[in-house]
């Protein structure tokens, strides 16, 4: 099968290109990049861009598919579909399933499930068996299986001691700590603490717990000379800590999520439970350190937390609904949106933050696009104007506090193993 890409802009900083041209791909390979012929149009499905952008596939590195375990919340299908319909062709899946990823059998499992889709899921594994903090995975057979991080993601790794031994045996595989900070003896709370909690009568969750283990996490990165990867950072004092860290010469890296560069505190004052999740919202002196950490390159990738949950467990108390929120299939809009029209970041360093970096701080290879190599492609248009409707998302879940809001640019297509999401459906290409 042969299929034409015209009128695209292509931009790949990874490879230093940045040029309008049209792309034919055969069986999934690119086997033209440039202008066309009329033989190039024969026999072949011309799908027309009007130059939309055309980047290496997206690839989020944190995202919770829920299986096995919570498949009435998301399954590795219905996961892969919203990462598909927001324009990304792979996903990095935590481990906090039921149970865990804390063995060979579970990673295999995923990879299994996953393998005849268009988007490429890789598993992240837990530090401990369990995620309870008291004694470390078998981390040799989780790699040799195929996992690309390590993360009790929903905690903090319980205590100095076991981080220590997890960094050690990760450095062995290359592979990063990734971190949810969070002191779990200050993490009792169900909102920011600050002004806002006061007035909602809301229990506070101090910033100072997320500092405090990315302060203690760092040290110990910088002791051991491993890689520590801090996710959602949330917090102005977080990313000032990890931009020292980074000047200093040590291996940490940063994520950070659309709602916490998008929505302050301030959106709990309606007590929709969609706007519970952890690390909580934060005050707007955090989120302008946020956008700043994104423009000096101190944060490094953006990533949804893409966290599925039932109506049944978000339509109950604030304080007792799960946090989290799904992310897959706004992030494009909202990180366009908030970053790219507001003159943040340029397309180039979008593309770095959303396709580049994810992948290299987990070792996977980044996508080129040249001829012979398989297409791994996100297209997106900058400047569609659209509004979110949760009813026609892919995932099972619908808890999103953007429902009906308006964001300026989305995906088009994404395109992977001789695979194209295109115009709300799966096809060959």
């Amino acid at each position: 099968m042969k299929t034409v890409l015209k009128n695209l802009i292509l931009i790949n900083p990874f490879q230093k290109l940045n040029r309008k041209a049209s792309i034919i791909i055969e069986n999934g390979v690119i086997t033209k990049i440039g202008s066309l012929s009329g033989d190039d149009l024969k026999n072949a499905k011309v799908l027309e861009f009007n130059e939309a952008v055309c980047s290496p596939g997206f690839f989020d590195m944190h995202v919770h598919l829920r299986e096995p375990g919570r498949e009435d919340k998301e399954t590795v299908i219905t996961g892969c579909n919203a990462a598909a319909a927001g324009g990304f062709t792979g996903v990095a899946c935590m481990p906090n399933t039921q149970p865990a990823i804390d063995s060979a059998e579970v990673v295999h499992l995923i990879k299994e499930k996953a393998k005849e889709h268009l988007v490429d899921v890789y598993p992240i594994a837990a530090v401990t068996v369990e995620r309870k903090g008291e004694v470390l995975s078998p981390m040799a057979e989780l790699s040799e299986a195929g996992v690309v991080g390590f993360s009790d993601d929903g905690t903090a790794v319980k205590t100095a001691r076991i981080l220590r031994t997890a960094i050690e045996y990760a450095k062995m595989f290359n592979a990063p700590i990734i971190e949810h900070c969070e002191d779990e003896t200050l993490s009792e709370g169900a909102m920011n603490e600050g002004f806002n909690s006061t007035q909602l009568g809301l229990p506070p969750l101090p910033s100072v717990s997320e500092d405090l283990i990315v302060a203690r996490d760092i040290l110990m990165a910088e002791y051991l000379d491993g890689k520590l990867h801090i996710a959602h950072i949330s917090t102005k004092r977080a990313v000032q800590i990890v931009r020292e860290a980074k000047a200093s010469g040590i291996k940490v890296t940063a994520e950070v999520t659309p709602h916490h560069f998008t929505l302050t505190d301030d959106a709990l004052k309606t007590y929709d439970t969609n706007t519970k999740m952890s690390p909580p919202l934060r005050s707007q002196e955090d989120l302008n350190e946020i956008i700043k950490g994104l423009a000096d390159g101190t944060i490094d990738c953006i990533a949804s937390d893409h966290a599925p949950h039932s109506i049944e467990e978000k339509e109950v108390e604030f304080e007792d609904a799960p946090n989290g929120i799904i992310g897959l299939e706004t992030e494009i809009g909202l990180t366009l949106s908030e970053l790219y029209h507001k003159k943040v970041l340029t397309l180039e360093q979008i593309i770095e933050k959303l396709a580049i970096n994810p992948r290299l701080i987990l070792n996977i290879p980044v996508p080129k696009i040249e001829v012979g190599q398989s297409a791994n492609l996100t297209i997106f248009s900058p400047d569609d104007v659209w509004t979110v409707d949760i009813s026609k998302f892919k995932s099972k879940s619908r808890n999103s506090p953007f429902n009906k809001r308006l964001l300026h640019g989305r995906a088009l297509a994404a395109i992977n193993k001789n695979k194209i999401f295109y115009n709300d459906s799966f096809s060959e290409i």
